[in-house]
């Protein structure tokens, strides 16, 4: 078999354990096989191993992004922009933002709106490269909710994005069970305002609770479908949490009676601090709830983290951050978190991995996971912000294959791993 055995490297292996000096991973058939020092490692005989020398720089696991946007194009272009564009035009934009994502070290993705099953599907076929795929494909509100995209103009941008308006627990339902009959690997809705739609706030109520409740007895009930929660202010926070959903998107405005709440029920919370650090500029009221919103965010991070809270890495890349930026999640949720370098890593990895609900496969790196990889220049403990420079991401690695590599490593061209 074509087997490859990763050498002299600092392995952080996604489990929050003290790093491993001079450490050695075996990759067999695009799976983990050995993982450990060095010294430890006694090959088989009956086998040629590749042995490939990465020069002294960090091992970790393949990085998470649990909450993106493909459909969306950061700082490059807006959504009235896209129409203006053949659908062909966007095709190729989309296929573009999952190389550049994958190639800076996130090898699995959540995307929260605006990209259908098909597109999962042609990464998990080797049709296109990206990080591997779940996708919610619609955003649901109400009406004058954070789905509702009507301009005063009368031209309604929620069909190029993704979003979808229900205003009854049975519109709610329906839309649920539409969703997961088209292949939805979660649900989202949109308990509270936010800050880029048009008609609303983030300290609005969004979705009822009675509404998200529906939606989470939908998906659980058709096959355990979890539902991720955009929620900013207090009134969308306490409806979601309430209602018992899998996690909450944003959460700036968290007390601390909901956060035991959420430590309790296990809900995660998926911050999207990278999101904060872009203003919103398309309109002075934007400008306003961005200012408000995202200072708020900054302040009560931290207490979530403190309480117990568990914590995903998310970025709204595509939203306001550029899509291969990701990895700068990190370095904020030290700065604002209070986070150490290695607990940051471990949200991006292995407890990324639990929220994703592929933690049996995916997020640390032990034997007989997959071996979705990245090599990081020098020790990113040191200094956590060089893993968001996708310079310092020098070799990605997916399933076994080496799907990019700045550092120029002898890694095998299939390495053993998925269909092309």
């Amino acid at each position: 078999m074509n087997s490859y055995l990763l050498h002299n490297a600092t392995l952080i292996d996604g489990t929050g354990s003290a790093p491993v000096a001079q450490a050695a991973v075996l990759v067999d058939g695009g799976h983990i096989t050995w993982a450990g020092p060095e010294s430890a490692f006694v090959p088989d005989p009956a086998e040629i191993v590749t042995r490939v020398d990465l020069q002294g720089h960090t091992l970790c696991p393949g990085f998470f992004d649990c909450h993106v946007h493909f459909a969306l194009p950061g700082t490059t272009g807006s959504v009235l922009e896209r129409a203006l564009k053949p659908p062909s035009y966007e095709l190729f934009a989309l296929l573009s933002r999952l190389r550049v994502t994958l190639h800076n070290g996130v090898t699995t993705a959540r995307d929260l709106m605006g990209i259908d099953a098909g597109v999962r599907e042609a990464v998990a076929d080797g049709l296109i490269d990206g990080p591997r795929l779940l996708v919610a494909i619609d955003m649901l509100s109400q009406t004058s909710g954070h789905a509702d995209f009507h301009l005063p103009s009368g031209i309604d941008l929620g069909p190029l994005i993704g979003a979808c308006r229900v205003d009854t627990v049975d519109a709610a339902r329906l839309r649920a069970r539409e969703l997961i009959r088209q292949g939805a690997d979660v649900i989202k809705v949109a308990s509270s305002g936010g800050v880029s739609s048009p008609n609303d706030d983030p300290s609005w109520l969004g979705m009822r609770r009675e509404m998200i409740a529906a939606v989470v007895e939908e998906g659980q009930d058709y096959g355990g479908v979890p539902v991720a929660a955009h929620a900013i202010g207090y009134p969308g926070i306490r409806a979601a949490v309430e209602a018992g959903v899998h996690s909450i998107e944003h959460g700036y405005e968290i007390d601390d009676e909901l956060r035991a709440q959420m430590v309790s029920q296990g809900t995660f919370l998926v911050p999207t601090l990278l999101e904060t650090m872009t203003p919103v500029t398309a309109s002075p009221q934007g400008a306003a709830k961005s200012a408000k919103w995202h200072a708020i965010a900054h302040d009560s991070i931290a207490a979530s983290v403190a309480a117990g809270v568990k914590v995903a890495v998310g970025t709204d890349a595509g939203l306001s951050p550029d899509h291969g930026t990701n990895l700068g999640e990190l370095g904020l949720l030290v700065r604002f978190g209070g986070l150490t370098p290695m607990q940051a890593i471990v949200a991006g990895t292995s407890t990324s991995a639990q929220l994703c609900g592929v933690a049996d496969t995916l997020g640390t790196v032990v034997a007989g996971k997959l071996a979705d990889l990245v090599v990081v220049r020098g020790n990113p403990l040191d200094d956590i912000d060089s893993i968001g420079q996708p310079a310092n991401i020098l070799l990605v690695v997916k399933e076994g294959r080496a799907v990019s590599n700045r550092g120029g490593f002898g890694v095998p061209a299939l390495g053993g791993g998925g269909p092309r």
